[in-house]
């Protein structure tokens, strides 16, 4: 029997990935990552006013560059040519809510010589706080304004990381893309739309990202209605008349690949793309989630998902977490999702802090900033673990980047306590990263107190197999057993699942997860005596949350 392959293609914050899979085995037949040239030369982001803006060009030119890297890597096995004239199907993951403006033919403002170099006809990145004060303005609108609440099947409260929010708050502040712009697609749905060259009326848009990130839901009959969304801008009134009223699920065949594409990537025209979704939804089916189990996606933040079945045909509404679609993980299933804004971008940021007088002193020294990159995280994780929680007095919150859930509030910050002329730098990064993981147990105490069941909990991405230090204290704090995926390209094999799905080799999801999904490549197990101490110190974790967000509160 010949060989069958399937591309799985993920969007990161980061970077492109591309991954081939034997459909029928799951083992790598190739795979490859490309950069986003203009977003690593740090263009069109402004980090103090939390703006990241990412131009389409640097999506095209990544897939390209991975197909080729792909090429040469199934070459290299002597695949060859015939390695890429085997893939049967396509399915893409990407980061979101990262929405962009798009004209009548679906492609984005800036892919034009008027908006070319306009960060607001580009893709809006799902980190992008630019639009505090219009998530707000939709929050209140949706408590007082006498119709429908479209924001309770997304926890109660809307954020300025999503869809609306950013569309207002580009046509408001910018009048020549607000005048300019025709309809609205989050990154997901702009690349199989793309590809195969779908006309955008006939868009199949996502089930997942419209869900949880654009207040679609079949009780609203689809997004929120016209005269809700004419309070807040009579733009947004008109664009969504062109979003159509269905979604569709991951599973479901979007269109065909264009020959122009095919030629472009390498591959076979006709072959099925599948409908997008969230890379860290599509992580967590490539992680073999099912009912009752927990998958954290572990990075720069977190996403924490769990699939449910309804009771009885209902739903049980979640207060305080980022959403529940029916059929945004697993088709069929609820799918709720929580997560933390900033959780490896925490450390992240005491890694820059701790480097930047060497940076500053010797900014021309050949390789001082990759030699710190590369070291400073591991010694600091090594101090660190020697430090008994117990006798440290640091604490912290981790709302560097606001706080996503339980209970949004983007506004907050956050906060280091009880320093002393003895705290030390593997102090503080510890108690970073004991915050990070007092975070998540809120999380997990949110779903499990509204009658959500937690039975299992999966951990994938980065942070969970490159540190056990951090893995070790969120299974201390949350007194249970983590499974860690044994695969560093989960979403990548999430989406080729979704596409050997698409292509006809599996029958639904359940199968393919079933012949595909890694192993658990080992189990971090709780210290009951650490148990203890955390017991107490979360306690001030949550006591410090509820000062902080009295202080807060008070500012004018």
């Amino acid at each position: 029997m010949s060989e069958v392959l399937v591309l799985g293609i993920d969007y990161g914050t980061d970077s492109c990935r591309v991954a081939a899979l034997d459909a029928r085995t799951g083992k790598t037949a190739g795979e490859a990552v490309a950069a986003y040239p203009r977003w690593a030369a740090g263009l069109y982001c402004s980090p103090s006013e939390n703006i990241f803006r990412q131009h389409p060009l640097d999506y095209l030119e990544s897939l390209e560059a991975g197909m080729r890297g792909l090429s040469a890597a199934l070459e290299a096995k002597g695949c060859g040519a015939k390695g890429l004239e085997a893939v049967a199907g396509i399915a893409f993951a990407t980061t979101g809510s990262t929405p962009c403006l798009v004209d009548s033919r679906g492609m984005p403002l800036a892919m034009s010589a008027e908006f070319a170099q306009d960060p607001d006809g580009m893709f809006v990145l799902w980190k992008d706080h630019s639009a505090i004060a219009e998530a707000e303005e939709i929050n209140r609108l949706s408590r007082s304004w006498g119709g429908e609440d479209f924001t309770k099947f997304s926890g109660g409260s809307y954020s300025p990381e999503w869809f609306w929010a950013k569309a207002l708050h580009l046509v408001r502040a910018n009048p020549r893309v607000g005048s300019a712009f025709h309809s609205i697609l989050e990154h997901c749905d702009w690349m199989p739309l793309l590809l195969t060259e779908t006309p955008l009326a006939m868009a199949k848009r996502s089930r997942c990202v419209a869900g949880h990130k654009a207040m679609w839901h079949e009780r609203f009959g689809g997004f929120p209605s016209k005269s809700f969304l004419g309070f807040l801008d009579p733009r947004l009134a008109e664009a969504r008349d062109t979003l159509g009223s269905g979604t569709f699920t991951a599973d479901q065949v979007f269109g065909l690949l264009s020959p122009v594409w095919a030629s472009r990537l390498g591959l076979k025209p006709g072959i099925p793309v599948a409908v997008g979704a969230i890379d860290a939804h599509i992580g967590a089916v490539g992680s073999g989630a099912g009912p009752g189990v927990l998958v954290k996606v572990m990075g720069t933040s977190t996403c924490d998902m769990i699939v449910a079945p309804k009771e009885g045909g209902g739903e049980r509404l979640v207060q305080g977490i980022c959403g529940q679609v029916d059929g945004s993980i697993l088709p069929g299933m609820l799918g709720y999702e929580a997560g933390q804004s900033a959780f490896g971008d925490a450390y992240a940021w005491f890694k820059n802090l701790l480097s930047w007088p060497i940076e500053a002193i010797l900014p021309e020294a050949e390789g001082v900033k990759e030699k710190i990159d590369a070291s400073i995280m591991n010694v600091l994780g090594e101090e660190a673990g020697k430090i008994d929680p117990e006798r440290s007095s640091v604490l912290a919150l981790d709302w560097l980047n606001g706080r996503r859930t339980p209970d949004l509030a983007p506004f907050l910050k956050g906060a280091l306590v009880g320093l002393t002329l003895g705290a030390t730098a593997p102090m503080i990064f510890r108690a970073l990263v004991e915050a990070t993981a007092y975070g998540t147990r809120a999380i997990v105490e949110r779903f499990e107190a509204q009658g959500v069941a937690i039975q299992g909990i999966l951990a994938l991405g980065g942070v969970a197999r490159k540190s056990p230090l951090v893995m070790q204290i969120v299974a201390d704090v949350l007194g249970r057993p983590i499974g860690i995926v044994g695969s560093d390209q989960t979403v990548a094999l999430g989406a080729a699942m979704f596409a050997a799905v698409a292509a006809g080799v599996y029958p639904d999801i359940g199968q393919a997860q079933k012949a595909l999904k890694p192993s658990i490549e080992h189990i971090v197990q709780p210290n009951p005596a650490r148990g203890v101490v955390y017991d107490r110190l979360y306690a001030e974790y949550l006591e410090l949350g509820r000062y902080a967000e009295s202080l807060e509160a008070r500012r004018p």
